[in-house]
């Protein structure tokens, strides 16, 4: 069976399964696709999955969609401001707890947090910094509501709090997996080596669709789950590939591996490099000169280790 044509209109609810709405939020941008998408699902009582940004427009759509039904959570897959932005809000006029895996910086590995503290990686880029959730989500946590249940998987990797959500066969990814692009890791709020752990997770997750959180639904998931991974796998490739002749540093990498990218769009590209560089580092492929930071110049371990000799 063919999917139905996924054309939401901007605060118009769309249904996409019985029990489930998608309303779209009016925030397109090269980062966001169409916009956020905010779920509503359930019938009598409603679970709200990412609120979307903060912006009332949006907040009278949702509220127009819910009709007086009593929301019973508003879940977030993690605290970019394109999906949490409008958490309060929507939060002060249903009466509905906010519940996440934590704050901004929960969730975060060992080796991020102490690059975070260092302050040489940069990173920040759309993260609310004031959120706190209401509820703190657990890991394999279930949430119940009437006579089912949805299951709060942690899938740490575009941002240390971000969760999936699971439903019957579906799958909520958030930004985890999306089917129009692939995921923006910017450290040391993301990170590669967790984003992949969270990749190999999901897919002990028997979905037949993933509702991501910006896009169109994946309806042949665990085959785009197999490309982004291997996508990965490949760019970590490049990366290596391009520093056999010398040290480099993201940005350089960044122009090389990205060569076709309009140039307003590198920056994000050199913070994708530099995530897959700190990956590096961590499995003793790539050294740091002077350390990691995002001007750092990254050079393969063995060639490091050759020079040093010499």
């Amino acid at each position: 069976m063919q999917a139905a044509p996924f054309e939401p209109e901007p605060g118009k609810p769309h249904p996409l399964a019985p029990g489930l709405q998608l309303v779209l939020a009016p925030n397109p941008s090269p980062m966001t696709e169409r916009g956020t998408n905010t779920y509503l699902l359930g019938t009598d009582a409603l679970v709200v999955i990412d609120p979307g940004p903060a912006d009332s427009v949006h907040l009278q759509a949702l509220l127009r969609t819910i009709a007086g039904r009593p929301v019973r959570y508003i879940l977030l897959t993690h605290s970019h401001r394109d999906h949490s932005g409008l958490a309060p809000d929507l939060a002060r006029e249903t009466g509905a707890p906010v519940a996440a895996f934590g704050p901004s910086a929960a969730g975060q590995s060992d080796v991020m947090a102490a690059l975070a503290a260092s302050g040489h990686l940069g990173g920040g880029e759309g993260i609310d910094p004031a959120f706190t959730p209401d509820i703190t989500l657990q890991d394999e946590q279930l949430l119940r509501v009437d006579d089912w249940a949805l299951r709060a998987l942690h899938t740490p990797g575009h941002m240390g709090n971000h969760m999936c959500f699971v439903w019957n066969h579906a799958v909520f990814t958030g930004d985890h997996v999306m089917g129009w692009s692939s995921s923006i890791i910017s450290p040391p709020d993301g990170d590669l080596t967790d984003f992949m752990a969270s990749c190999h997770k999901l897919q002990d997750i028997a979905a037949r669709v993933y509702y991501p959180g910006h896009g169109a639904p994946i309806h042949k998931p665990m085959d785009r789950l197999a490309w982004l991974i291997a996508h990965r796998q490949t760019r970590s490739a490049e990366v290596t590939a391009a520093l056999v002749h010398g040290p480099k540093t993201p940005a350089t990498l960044a122009q090389t591996i990205y060569a076709d990218l309009p140039t307003k769009m590198l920056p994000i590209a050199e913070r994708n490099v530099l995530a897959h560089l700190i990956d590096l580092v961590r499995r003793d492929i790539v050294a740091a000169r002077g350390g990691i930071s995002a001007h750092a110049e990254f050079g393969l371990l063995d060639v490091e280790n050759t020079q040093t000799r010499k």
